[in-house]
């Protein structure tokens, strides 16, 4: 739902959107809202370093939004493998190519999972990350990562931690 969103108002702004999509889903926001027949959609995984390079290469990306993950937390806590390999290492594929491609800016999809339990709530930007489960953990590694391409190889990268929306 929030690609499709955050797709629809790039179009309407007349930004050429490529979309990176792993399966097509004929019941998804984006095929529904009819926004996917105006983006330029790339089928592939953001697992697959290669790809995601070649894209933002290719495609001469000067903006990159990273959305994708595994979201489903209970699948995502039964299969810690696979979702640490999307989320997190996908991550360092999307920056990776981001900065080969030199992308002027990245927005990388975190969560407010990263913050695991906290007694007071809401959460602030301040609080400690410490989370407890593999999809909690994912995407605390996920913001982290994001931050260490910022303050290490400069590439500009903005993190946020999405609560459910």
């Amino acid at each position: 739902m929030l690609g499709a969103r955050l797709c629809a108002r790039l179009l309407d702004e007349g930004v050429r959107v490529v979309v990176l999509q792993r399966d097509r889903v004929t019941g998804s926001a984006l095929a529904i809202e009819g926004t996917e027949a105006r983006c330029h959609v790339v089928r592939g995984d953001v697992t697959d370093a290669e790809l995601m390079e070649r894209i933002v290469v290719e495609e001469e990306a000067d903006t990159v939004f990273h959305l994708a993950a595994q979201t489903i937390v209970g699948a995502a806590n039964r299969a810690p493998r696979s979702t640490y390999a999307s989320n997190v290492m996908g991550t360092v594929n999307v920056l990776e190519a981001a900065r080969a491609g030199g992308a002027a800016r990245v927005v990388v999809a975190a969560s407010d999972k990263a913050y695991g339990s906290h007694d007071e709530l809401p959460y602030r930007e301040d609080m400690a990350l410490q989370p407890r489960f593999p999809y909690d953990v994912s995407k605390a590694a996920t913001d982290l990562v994001a931050r260490s391409y910022w303050h290490t190889l400069g590439v500009p990268v903005a993190t946020t931690r999405f609560a459910n929306i």
